[in-house]
Order: structure tokens, then sequence, then C-alpha cells
């Protein structure tokens, strides 16, 4: 678990392979997009509701934030660590069992808020300016996580909007994988 923690925030993954996994998670999954939309589009259209996929992002989602708190330095603190986790595991069965109603996109959207900051630590005070592409996304992902943790609906109508138009779901996955690429470009040639 501490070695899991190590690699993500102390002292976390270099600029340039965050640049790389985050930049062809990028490419990868908005080429498939394009190039496979009939499954994509299903997909989409099914996720907001999928229970299944829900329980296992939550459970993802409380796993990462207990081994946040289990490894982190709390201080002063510490007296509560064990309280917490033991609040951090009553909270996910919890969530898994009152909480139904757009469960994957809460899920999502909690997953995307834990994983901007070890993109946001990579980037910090490092030198080339491309590196805003990142530190652009990462806030980018907060915003919509912290929207789709409080109102999951907007997930469903977004994704609505952009499967309503086959100029729009194009639109979308060619601008996501020509961020991912130039992303990664600049991991390659700059960081």
């Amino acid at each position: 678990m501490q070695s899991l923690y190590n690699l993500l925030y102390e002292p976390g993954l270099p600029l340039k392979w965050m640049g790389l996994l985050v930049g062809g998670w990028l490419v990868v999954s908005h080429l498939a997009a394009l190039y496979r939309p009939a499954p994509v589009k299903d997909w989409l259209s099914r996720f907001p509701r999928n229970d299944r996929l829900g329980t296992i992002l939550v459970s993802i989602a409380f796993a990462w934030s207990f081994v946040i708190w289990s490894c982190m330095d709390l201080g002063e603190f510490f007296r509560v660590k064990t309280g917490v986790q033991m609040l951090i595991l009553g909270t996910a069965v919890g969530v898994v069992i009152y909480v139904r109603e757009f469960l994957a996109v809460r899920a999502l959207g909690f997953l995307l808020i834990l994983a901007a900051a070890p993109m946001l630590d990579s980037a910090f005070l490092q030198d080339p300016q491309s590196r805003l592409l990142l530190v652009a996304f990462a806030y980018a992902i907060v915003l919509k996580g912290m929207f789709w943790v409080g109102m999951p609906y907007l997930m469903r109508d977004q994704i609505k909007w952009v499967l309503a138009k086959e100029s729009r779901y194009r639109a979308g996955a060619l601008a996501g994988a020509a961020y991912g690429l130039a992303i990664a470009l600049c991991a390659l040639v700059w960081w």
C-alpha cells in the first residue's frame, strides 16, 4: 500500500511519464470512440445507470481514498487515523447500498477528482510551459468530477447532447484524440 502511495504522491510520477500516460489514454480512448462508434455509443448511453460498473468504480475510489489516508503524514491527527479508516470503509458500503441513483456517474466524478492530484503534483514547478496542457486537463476533470458527483444527471444530459448529432460525436472524439496527442508529444519532446 505504501509503495502505491509513493508512486502517486511521494515524489510521484515524473512529468514525462504522467504526460505519456494521460496523453496515451486520451488518444487510445478517443480513437476507439472514433473507429468503433456503435459499441461506444451504446456503452456511453448505458453508463450513467450501470450499477455494476458503479459499484466497481466506487470500490476503486474508496480504496484509493483509504490508501491516501493510511499512508499520508497526518501530523497531529495521527490519533484519528483508525477511526477515519473505519469511516471510509463504512461510507463505501453505505454509498453502494443506499446511493443507487447514478452511482456510476458519481463514482467516476470522485475518481476524476482523485486523479487530478498526481497530475498536478507531477507538473508542479516544472520548467516547460507546455506542462500547462496537463495542468489544464487536471483542472477540467476536477470541475467535471465535482459537478458529476453533485449533479450526476448532467453527465446523462451531456452524453445525450453529444450522441444526438454525429458531427458532435466525431468532433468530440477528434478533439480528445488531438489533445491527448499534444500532451504525449510534449512529454516525448520537452518533458
